[in-house]
């Protein structure tokens, strides 16, 4: 074998070791959660004293507002490493995101957007914490480290109310002003389906779902009455 030919067979192997393995596939899971039951829940709930005069759209809508996740999620799919942080604002007496799902770790901020003072607190077994009073332009944390569902308040404000659901995974959405979601990078296998609202009572809804071996997407509605 003459030098040339010996140097480029030993360039080709070098270069073949270091080809990178193909990403495996993935799927998505996307679909529609028809929350009817919220709609009854919101017409008959008394007046809200922090909407007066802000017309009813937005609350409305924020209470359609569903989490849909996988449980339990894919293996290796309990990610560490970067510290991660949320928010939840105090804004003309509500909180804002009504619903916030988070991964287990993660920092939520709670900044006083109005006018008065708030003090955020909750009684969780989850997570049970108490911000105390703190004044407009003001913030303060909480970390959330143990899944689990976590109903927020306001001591001085006894209409705010707010959710934070906290995975253990990320394979989660929150559905948009068209109650639809979406769920990206979903590694192939079979899993269980959930669908929360606030106005569901007991168990979640929940189906079967399969993401094949060379990814795709998989279509899959909810209703919750």
């Amino acid at each position: 074998m003459t030098r040339s030919l010996w140097l480029a067979v030993s360039i080709a192997a070098v270069v073949a070791t270091h080809v990178p393995a193909a990403a495996p596939a993935t799927g998505t899971i996307r679909g529609r959660v028809d929350v009817r039951i919220a709609e009854r829940t919101i017409r008959d709930a008394r007046p809200d004293p922090g909407s007066l005069g802000m017309g009813s759209y937005r609350e409305s809508n924020e209470r359609r507002r569903s989490v849909v996740y996988l449980d339990p999620g894919p293996r290796a799919a309990f990610e560490a490493g970067e510290e991660r942080h949320a928010r939840m604002d105090q804004r003309n007496e509500r909180f804002v995101p009504h619903v916030l799902p988070i991964t287990a770790g993660t920092w939520v901020d709670f900044p006083n957007d109005d006018r008065t003072y708030h003090n955020v607190f909750s009684l969780s077994k989850t997570t049970p914490f108490n911000l105390g009073r703190y004044a407009a332009g003001h913030s303060k944390s909480v970390r959330f480290t143990t899944p689990g569902i976590v109903r927020v308040f306001c001591d001085i404000h006894s209409h705010m109310s707010a959710f934070i659901l906290v995975f253990a995974h990320r394979f989660y959405a929150v559905t948009d002003d068209e109650d639809r979601y979406r769920i990206d990078g979903v590694p192939p296998g079979t899993y269980t389906l959930y669908a929360w609202n606030e106005s569901t009572h007991g168990d979640a809804p929940h189906r079967t779902v399969t993401i094949g071996d060379t990814g795709g997407e998989v279509d899959a509605d909810f209703t919750i009455r």
